[in-house]
Order: C-alpha cells, then structure tokens, then sequence
C-alpha cells in the first residue's frame, strides 16, 4: 500500500469526528436563512378577483430582491462545503 491509502488516512483521523468544522455549519445554517427568506418574499401575490390582473407580481421585491437573496444562500452553500474545517479550528 502506498502513503497515501485509505488506511494511512483512517489512522490520522479520531473516530467519531465530523466532515465539517463548527464554521462549516455556521455558514451552511446562515445561507439556508438566505434561501429562506428569499422563497417567503417571493410568496404571496394573489389576485382577489379571478378575473383582475394583479399587477404585484412585478414589483422590486418578488422580480430582483427574492431571486438574488436565494441565489445568495445557494453561494454560501457552495463556499461552506468547499471551506476548508483544518485550517479554521485549533
């Protein structure tokens, strides 16, 4: 087996440890936030009347603000997994 089997890697690691540092899940909890609220402000809109066009579902916060909150939290996603847990914790 060469230095860098499986085996010589299990031996470094204490078992029972986490594939994530503490950071790691702050970050992942703070982007499901993002994501979150992103999807309560898009919500919402209805019409009344069927046969009235409402015309709220163009508006600031459902057409910009919504998706890029969203699309934010998807990033903080992306970055928490790739983050490395070592260099972090002491």
């Amino acid at each position: 087996m060469t230095k860098y089997s499986k085996q010589s890697q299990d031996q470094n690691e204490p078992k029972g440890s986490f594939l994530f540092g503490k950071r790691n899940y702050q970050l992942m909890l703070i982007g499901i936030g993002f994501i979150a609220i992103g999807f309560i402000l898009m919500a919402g809109g209805s019409s009344p009347d069927v046969n009235h066009f409402n015309e709220a579902i163009f508006n600031f916060r459902r057409i910009r603000l919504a998706p890029t909150l969203v699309l934010i939290g998807l990033a903080m996603q992306i970055f928490a997994i790739f983050a490395n847990p070592k260099k972090t914790e002491k």
